[in-house]
Protein backbone atom coordinates (compact mmCIF):
# COMPACT_ATOMS: atom_id res chain seq x y z
CA UNK A 1 0.00 0.00 0.00
CA UNK A 2 1.41 3.13 -0.95
CA UNK A 3 2.24 6.12 1.39
CA UNK A 4 -0.26 8.40 0.45
CA UNK A 5 -3.17 5.28 0.53
CA UNK A 6 -2.00 5.22 4.33
CA UNK A 7 -2.60 8.72 4.92
CA UNK A 8 -5.62 8.88 3.64
CA UNK A 9 -6.79 5.77 5.84
CA UNK A 10 -5.65 7.69 8.64
CA UNK A 11 -7.25 11.34 7.99
CA UNK A 12 -11.13 9.41 7.08
CA UNK A 13 -10.35 7.77 10.34
CA UNK A 14 -9.51 11.20 11.58
CA UNK A 15 -12.95 12.46 10.08
CA UNK A 16 -14.66 9.66 11.56
CA UNK A 17 -13.75 11.20 14.90
CA UNK A 18 -14.64 14.43 13.99
CA UNK A 19 -18.05 13.27 12.95
CA UNK A 20 -18.45 11.70 16.83
CA UNK A 21 -18.38 15.56 18.37
CA UNK A 22 -21.84 16.80 15.40
CA UNK A 23 -23.97 17.92 18.28
CA UNK A 24 -21.59 18.64 20.94
CA UNK A 25 -18.80 20.97 20.01
CA UNK A 26 -20.91 23.64 18.45
CA UNK A 27 -20.07 26.57 18.32
CA UNK A 28 -16.34 25.37 17.92
CA UNK A 29 -15.86 23.16 14.72
CA UNK A 30 -15.71 19.47 14.61
CA UNK A 31 -12.02 17.91 14.62
CA UNK A 32 -11.02 14.78 15.08
CA UNK A 33 -7.25 13.66 15.59
CA UNK A 34 -5.01 10.29 15.37
CA UNK A 35 -1.57 10.13 16.41
CA UNK A 36 0.33 7.28 14.41
CA UNK A 37 4.06 6.04 16.09
CA UNK A 38 6.87 5.69 14.17
CA UNK A 39 6.09 2.11 13.59
CA UNK A 40 2.66 3.12 11.66
CA UNK A 41 0.53 1.97 14.32
CA UNK A 42 -1.77 4.14 15.69
CA UNK A 43 -0.81 5.38 19.45
CA UNK A 44 -3.50 8.01 20.17
CA UNK A 45 -7.13 9.55 19.08
CA UNK A 46 -9.23 12.17 20.29
CA UNK A 47 -12.41 14.21 19.41
CA UNK A 48 -13.43 17.76 20.26
CA UNK A 49 -16.27 18.41 22.41
CA UNK A 50 -16.96 21.86 23.56
CA UNK A 51 -17.70 20.98 27.09
CA UNK A 52 -14.34 18.35 27.18
CA UNK A 53 -12.78 21.09 26.59
CA UNK A 54 -9.54 19.66 25.88
CA UNK A 55 -8.49 19.82 22.28
CA UNK A 56 -8.74 16.73 19.70
CA UNK A 57 -5.20 16.80 19.34
CA UNK A 58 -4.23 17.42 22.85
CA UNK A 59 -6.62 14.09 23.97
CA UNK A 60 -4.67 11.87 21.20
CA UNK A 61 -1.24 12.77 22.32
CA UNK A 62 -2.37 11.74 26.20
CA UNK A 63 -3.72 8.31 24.59
CA UNK A 64 -0.18 7.93 22.63
CA UNK A 65 2.47 9.20 25.98
CA UNK A 66 5.78 8.89 24.45
CA UNK A 67 4.79 6.95 21.94
CA UNK A 68 3.85 10.11 19.86
CA UNK A 69 7.64 11.23 19.84
CA UNK A 70 8.79 11.39 16.31
CA UNK A 71 5.16 10.34 15.23
CA UNK A 72 2.70 11.74 12.74
CA UNK A 73 -0.41 13.64 13.38
CA UNK A 74 -3.65 13.36 11.58
CA UNK A 75 -6.49 16.32 11.50
CA UNK A 76 -8.98 16.87 10.09
CA UNK A 77 -8.68 20.72 10.89
CA UNK A 78 -5.57 23.48 11.27
CA UNK A 79 -4.05 22.62 14.93
CA UNK A 80 -4.93 26.23 17.04
CA UNK A 81 -1.90 28.18 17.74
CA UNK A 82 -3.23 30.79 19.80
CA UNK A 83 -4.56 31.21 23.33
CA UNK A 84 -8.41 30.93 23.65
CA UNK A 85 -10.38 28.37 26.16
CA UNK A 86 -7.08 26.20 26.38
CA UNK A 87 -3.32 26.86 25.51
CA UNK A 88 -1.97 26.63 21.93
CA UNK A 89 -1.85 22.99 20.98
CA UNK A 90 1.14 23.64 18.80
CA UNK A 91 3.17 24.32 21.91
CA UNK A 92 1.85 21.00 22.97
CA UNK A 93 2.57 19.00 19.60
CA UNK A 94 6.62 20.67 19.17
CA UNK A 95 6.74 19.97 22.97
CA UNK A 96 6.39 16.25 22.52
CA UNK A 97 8.50 15.52 19.37
CA UNK A 98 5.88 14.94 16.66
CA UNK A 99 7.41 14.82 13.44
CA UNK A 100 4.89 15.24 11.01
CA UNK A 101 1.59 16.37 10.61
CA UNK A 102 -1.26 15.65 8.12
CA UNK A 103 -4.12 17.49 8.12
CA UNK A 104 -7.06 18.33 5.44
CA UNK A 105 -7.50 21.96 5.58
CA UNK A 106 -6.17 25.63 7.09
CA UNK A 107 -8.53 27.16 9.74
CA UNK A 108 -11.39 29.31 8.07
CA UNK A 109 -10.94 31.58 10.58
CA UNK A 110 -9.01 34.70 8.45
CA UNK A 111 -7.81 35.82 11.80
CA UNK A 112 -5.66 32.78 12.53
CA UNK A 113 -5.62 30.86 9.39
CA UNK A 114 -1.98 29.44 8.64
CA UNK A 115 -0.43 30.78 11.64
CA UNK A 116 -0.66 26.99 13.55
CA UNK A 117 1.16 25.35 10.20
CA UNK A 118 3.66 28.25 10.11
CA UNK A 119 4.64 27.54 13.98
CA UNK A 120 4.74 23.88 12.87
CA UNK A 121 7.33 24.55 10.19
CA UNK A 122 9.32 27.06 12.31
CA UNK A 123 9.77 24.07 15.01
CA UNK A 124 11.02 21.64 11.73
CA UNK A 125 7.95 19.95 11.86
CA UNK A 126 6.99 18.22 8.42
CA UNK A 127 3.70 19.85 7.53
CA UNK A 128 1.09 18.28 4.72
CA UNK A 129 -2.10 20.06 3.67
CA UNK A 130 -5.20 19.43 1.50
CA UNK A 131 -5.68 15.65 1.88
CA UNK A 132 -8.93 15.22 1.68
CA UNK A 133 -9.78 18.71 2.14
CA UNK A 134 -13.28 18.32 0.48
CA UNK A 135 -14.58 16.35 2.69
CA UNK A 136 -13.06 18.36 5.77
CA UNK A 137 -14.90 21.51 4.19
CA UNK A 138 -18.12 19.74 4.08
CA UNK A 139 -17.84 19.19 7.55
CA UNK A 140 -17.24 22.22 8.86
CA UNK A 141 -19.19 24.26 6.71
CA UNK A 142 -21.41 25.75 9.58
CA UNK A 143 -18.27 26.62 11.53
CA UNK A 144 -16.43 28.78 8.00
CA UNK A 145 -19.65 31.01 7.28
CA UNK A 146 -20.15 31.54 11.47
CA UNK A 147 -16.58 32.31 12.55
CA UNK A 148 -16.24 34.56 8.91
CA UNK A 149 -19.57 36.31 9.50
CA UNK A 150 -20.65 35.83 12.82
CA UNK A 151 -24.17 34.46 11.41
CA UNK A 152 -25.33 30.89 10.63
CA UNK A 153 -25.02 28.97 8.15
CA UNK A 154 -28.55 28.67 6.44
CA UNK A 155 -30.00 25.45 4.99
CA UNK A 156 -33.56 25.89 3.31
CA UNK A 157 -35.21 22.34 3.66
CA UNK A 158 -38.48 21.46 2.24
CA UNK A 159 -40.23 18.10 0.91
CA UNK A 160 -42.51 18.51 -1.93
CA UNK A 161 -44.21 16.48 -4.74
CA UNK A 162 -42.42 16.36 -8.73
CA UNK A 163 -44.32 19.11 -8.88
CA UNK A 164 -43.00 21.57 -6.48
CA UNK A 165 -46.12 21.16 -4.26
CA UNK A 166 -45.77 21.18 -0.84
CA UNK A 167 -49.17 20.38 0.48
CA UNK A 168 -52.67 19.81 -1.24
CA UNK A 169 -55.43 22.47 -1.88
CA UNK A 170 -56.92 23.45 1.61
CA UNK A 171 -60.30 22.34 0.15
CA UNK A 172 -58.83 18.94 0.28
CA UNK A 173 -57.20 18.56 3.67
CA UNK A 174 -59.54 16.90 6.55
CA UNK A 175 -59.19 17.98 10.00
CA UNK A 176 -55.57 17.45 10.92
CA UNK A 177 -53.60 15.43 13.56
CA UNK A 178 -51.37 17.50 15.69
CA UNK A 179 -47.97 17.48 14.39
CA UNK A 180 -48.90 15.66 11.00
CA UNK A 181 -48.95 18.20 8.00
CA UNK A 182 -52.12 19.40 6.49
CA UNK A 183 -53.12 16.77 3.72
CA UNK A 184 -50.71 14.07 5.34
CA UNK A 185 -46.84 13.28 4.88
CA UNK A 186 -45.76 13.65 1.42
CA UNK A 187 -42.42 11.71 1.89
CA UNK A 188 -41.82 8.62 3.61
CA UNK A 189 -40.86 7.27 6.33
CA UNK A 190 -36.70 7.10 5.23
CA UNK A 191 -36.63 10.70 4.08
CA UNK A 192 -38.81 12.03 7.59
CA UNK A 193 -35.95 10.02 10.00
CA UNK A 194 -33.54 11.39 7.45
CA UNK A 195 -34.83 15.15 8.44
CA UNK A 196 -34.27 14.40 12.50
CA UNK A 197 -30.39 14.09 10.80
CA UNK A 198 -30.43 16.90 9.88
CA UNK A 199 -31.91 18.64 12.69
CA UNK A 200 -29.21 17.24 14.67
CA UNK A 201 -26.57 18.43 12.71
CA UNK A 202 -28.14 21.70 13.09
CA UNK A 203 -28.15 24.58 16.22
CA UNK A 204 -31.48 26.18 15.43
CA UNK A 205 -35.10 25.32 13.23
CA UNK A 206 -37.02 28.49 12.11
CA UNK A 207 -40.26 28.18 11.00
CA UNK A 208 -42.92 31.00 10.70
CA UNK A 209 -46.15 30.89 12.86
CA UNK A 210 -48.17 29.66 10.44
CA UNK A 211 -46.69 26.23 10.15
CA UNK A 212 -47.31 26.31 13.61
CA UNK A 213 -51.12 27.27 13.13
CA UNK A 214 -51.75 24.54 10.21
CA UNK A 215 -49.76 21.48 11.52
CA UNK A 216 -49.15 22.08 15.90
CA UNK A 217 -45.82 20.68 15.06
CA UNK A 218 -43.11 20.27 17.79
CA UNK A 219 -39.87 20.87 15.99
CA UNK A 220 -37.98 18.75 17.93
CA UNK A 221 -34.45 16.99 17.18
CA UNK A 222 -35.91 13.11 17.38
CA UNK A 223 -32.63 11.34 15.95
CA UNK A 224 -31.50 10.07 19.46
CA UNK A 225 -28.42 11.27 19.29
CA UNK A 226 -26.77 13.42 22.14
CA UNK A 227 -26.64 17.00 21.97
CA UNK A 228 -24.59 20.02 24.18
CA UNK A 229 -27.62 21.92 24.37
CA UNK A 230 -31.06 21.60 23.05
CA UNK A 231 -32.27 22.22 19.23
CA UNK A 232 -33.25 26.01 19.41
CA UNK A 233 -36.90 26.38 17.97
CA UNK A 234 -37.14 29.89 16.16
CA UNK A 235 -40.68 31.37 15.22
CA UNK A 236 -41.17 34.30 12.84
CA UNK A 237 -44.57 35.44 14.55
CA UNK A 238 -44.84 39.12 13.48
CA UNK A 239 -48.44 39.64 15.38
CA UNK A 240 -47.57 36.79 18.29
CA UNK A 241 -50.54 34.78 16.77
CA UNK A 242 -48.65 31.39 18.60
CA UNK A 243 -51.38 29.45 20.15
CA UNK A 244 -50.74 29.17 24.50
CA UNK A 245 -52.40 25.42 23.78
CA UNK A 246 -49.90 24.42 21.02
CA UNK A 247 -47.62 21.24 21.48
CA UNK A 248 -44.25 23.67 21.18
CA UNK A 249 -45.24 26.11 23.51
CA UNK A 250 -46.58 22.60 26.19
CA UNK A 251 -43.30 21.17 25.02
CA UNK A 252 -41.22 24.33 26.74
CA UNK A 253 -40.02 23.28 30.80
CA UNK A 254 -41.01 26.58 32.51
CA UNK A 255 -37.87 26.48 35.15
CA UNK A 256 -37.59 29.84 35.88
CA UNK A 257 -33.84 30.00 34.27
CA UNK A 258 -34.87 31.79 31.37
CA UNK A 259 -32.85 29.11 29.47
CA UNK A 260 -35.58 28.57 27.01
CA UNK A 261 -35.44 26.22 23.73
CA UNK A 262 -38.19 28.36 21.57
CA UNK A 263 -37.84 32.00 20.78
CA UNK A 264 -40.18 33.56 18.82
CA UNK A 265 -39.40 37.21 16.92
CA UNK A 266 -42.13 39.65 16.63
CA UNK A 267 -42.62 42.96 15.16
CA UNK A 268 -46.41 44.56 16.39
CA UNK A 269 -47.14 41.13 19.17
CA UNK A 270 -49.40 42.65 21.81
CA UNK A 271 -47.78 43.32 24.88
CA UNK A 272 -50.23 41.15 27.22
CA UNK A 273 -49.47 37.97 24.94
CA UNK A 274 -45.84 38.36 24.97
CA UNK A 275 -46.13 38.03 29.29
CA UNK A 276 -48.23 34.99 28.29
CA UNK A 277 -46.12 33.70 26.38
CA UNK A 278 -42.96 34.23 28.62
CA UNK A 279 -45.00 33.16 32.09
CA UNK A 280 -44.58 29.72 29.70
CA UNK A 281 -40.88 29.77 29.51
CA UNK A 282 -40.99 30.84 26.00
CA UNK A 283 -38.14 33.70 24.69
CA UNK A 284 -40.07 36.66 23.00
CA UNK A 285 -37.74 39.41 21.22
CA UNK A 286 -38.76 42.47 19.08
CA UNK A 287 -37.54 43.65 15.74
CA UNK A 288 -38.29 45.39 12.89
CA UNK A 289 -40.57 45.14 10.16
CA UNK A 290 -39.54 44.43 6.97
CA UNK A 291 -41.78 44.37 3.80
CA UNK A 292 -44.85 42.09 3.98
CA UNK A 293 -44.55 42.69 8.00
CA UNK A 294 -42.39 39.94 9.15
CA UNK A 295 -39.53 40.44 11.55
CA UNK A 296 -36.29 41.17 9.32
CA UNK A 297 -34.75 37.78 8.33
CA UNK A 298 -31.69 39.69 8.17
CA UNK A 299 -31.43 40.93 12.14
CA UNK A 300 -32.62 37.61 12.86
CA UNK A 301 -30.06 35.97 11.57
CA UNK A 302 -27.61 38.58 13.58
CA UNK A 303 -29.15 38.05 16.39
CA UNK A 304 -28.76 34.38 16.15
CA UNK A 305 -25.40 34.81 15.54
CA UNK A 306 -25.11 36.62 19.07
CA UNK A 307 -26.24 33.69 20.58
CA UNK A 308 -23.44 31.41 19.48
CA UNK A 309 -25.58 29.59 16.78
CA UNK A 310 -23.65 28.63 13.64
CA UNK A 311 -26.12 26.33 11.58
CA UNK A 312 -30.00 27.14 11.22
CA UNK A 313 -32.34 25.20 9.14
CA UNK A 314 -35.50 26.56 7.35
CA UNK A 315 -38.73 24.67 7.81
CA UNK A 316 -41.17 26.80 6.69
CA UNK A 317 -44.40 27.16 4.01
CA UNK A 318 -44.61 28.67 0.78
CA UNK A 319 -44.19 32.47 2.18
CA UNK A 320 -41.53 31.76 4.45
CA UNK A 321 -39.30 29.63 1.35
CA UNK A 322 -40.08 32.58 -0.79
CA UNK A 323 -39.29 35.42 1.79
CA UNK A 324 -35.75 33.70 2.78
CA UNK A 325 -34.43 33.18 -0.70
CA UNK A 326 -35.74 36.35 -1.80
CA UNK A 327 -33.68 38.08 0.82
CA UNK A 328 -30.73 36.09 0.12
CA UNK A 329 -29.91 34.59 3.58
CA UNK A 330 -29.71 30.78 1.80
CA UNK A 331 -26.28 29.25 1.54
CA UNK A 332 -27.57 26.08 0.67
CA UNK A 333 -30.90 23.79 -0.03
CA UNK A 334 -31.73 20.19 1.14
CA UNK A 335 -34.77 19.00 -0.93
CA UNK A 336 -36.88 16.19 -0.53
CA UNK A 337 -38.94 14.63 -3.81
CA UNK A 338 -41.18 12.22 -3.28
CA UNK A 339 -42.42 10.70 -6.96
CA UNK A 340 -46.08 11.93 -6.63
CA UNK A 341 -47.80 14.74 -8.88
CA UNK A 342 -50.89 17.03 -6.75
CA UNK A 343 -51.27 18.97 -10.46
CA UNK A 344 -54.33 20.58 -8.59
CA UNK A 345 -54.06 24.24 -9.30
CA UNK A 346 -54.74 25.35 -5.70
CA UNK A 347 -52.18 22.89 -4.37
CA UNK A 348 -49.90 24.94 -2.10
CA UNK A 349 -46.69 25.45 -3.95
CA UNK A 350 -43.02 25.34 -2.32
CA UNK A 351 -42.94 29.53 -2.38
CA UNK A 352 -45.04 32.54 -2.68
CA UNK A 353 -44.00 35.95 -2.93
CA UNK A 354 -41.91 38.37 -5.18
CA UNK A 355 -39.31 35.91 -6.65
CA UNK A 356 -37.13 36.22 -9.66
CA UNK A 357 -38.19 37.21 -12.71
CA UNK A 358 -36.10 35.58 -15.47
CA UNK A 359 -32.97 33.26 -15.52
CA UNK A 360 -30.75 35.36 -14.94
CA UNK A 361 -31.99 36.43 -11.62
CA UNK A 362 -32.75 33.41 -10.35
CA UNK A 363 -30.65 31.53 -7.68
CA UNK A 364 -28.15 29.09 -9.42
CA UNK A 365 -27.62 25.89 -7.23
CA UNK A 366 -23.92 24.33 -7.38
CA UNK A 367 -22.21 21.93 -6.24
CA UNK A 368 -25.56 19.13 -6.17
CA UNK A 369 -25.37 16.07 -3.96
CA UNK A 370 -27.75 13.68 -4.80
CA UNK A 371 -29.78 11.22 -1.99
CA UNK A 372 -31.87 8.50 -1.91
CA UNK A 373 -34.65 7.25 0.78
CA UNK A 374 -36.48 4.69 -1.24
CA UNK A 375 -38.68 5.98 -3.43
CA UNK A 376 -38.14 8.97 -2.06
CA UNK A 377 -35.01 11.21 -2.97
CA UNK A 378 -33.39 14.52 -2.03
CA UNK A 379 -30.94 17.70 -4.34
CA UNK A 380 -28.76 19.08 -1.55
CA UNK A 381 -26.75 22.02 -3.20
CA UNK A 382 -25.08 25.88 -2.19
CA UNK A 383 -26.18 29.19 -3.47
CA UNK A 384 -22.85 30.29 -2.19
CA UNK A 385 -19.84 28.81 -0.42
CA UNK A 386 -19.44 29.31 3.08
CA UNK A 387 -15.98 29.86 2.72
CA UNK A 388 -16.19 33.04 0.80
CA UNK A 389 -17.17 36.29 1.95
Amino acid sequence: MSDHSLDEGFLHRALDLARQGIGLASPNPYVGAVIVDAHGNIAGTGVYTYDGLKHAEVLALEQAGNKARKGTLYINLEPHSHQGRTSPCTEALIAVGIHRVVASMPDPNPKVSGRGFEKLRSAGIDVEVGRLEAEARRLNEAFARYIRHGAPLVTLKSAMTLDGKIAPPASATSKSTAGVPAGGWITGEAARAHVHELRHQSDALMVGVGTILADDPLLTDRSGKTRRRPLLRVIQDSQLRLPLESRLVRSVANDGSFSSDALVFSSFGEAAKKRELEARGIRVEQLPAATGGRPDIHAILQRLGQLEITSLMIEGGAAVNGSALSSGIVDKIFFYFAPKIFAAEESVPFAIGAGFRDMNGAPQIKHLHLHRFGEDFAVEGYLRNPYED
